[in-house]
């Protein structure tokens, strides 16, 4: 998982939906609905959230990588 969005995050490009189109994939193989619960999310807002079609907000990135075990880091460029 960590992979996959990591490659994400370099491909993107500063392209927020791409990042969280990535986020949708990891959480529909892990279980929407277990992703969402665990998020204190609804399931429908989550599936918008990161269909890739919309920019969600940081919260709810920072809520979804939570859920699913993945923590953000920064490093120097």
């Amino acid at each position: 998982m960590a992979a996959y969005l990591e490659a994400s995050l370099q491909e993107a490009d500063g392209d927020a939906a791409l990042v969280a189109k990535a986020l949708g994939d990891i959480a529909r193989a892990r279980g929407m609905s277990q992703v969402a619960r665990e998020a204190g999310l609804s399931r429908e807002s989550l599936y918008k959230a990161l269909s890739g079609d919309r920019n969600p907000d940081f919260e709810t990135v920072l809520r979804v990588m939570n859920a699913l075990g993945i923590k953000l880091r920064a490093e120097p460029v």
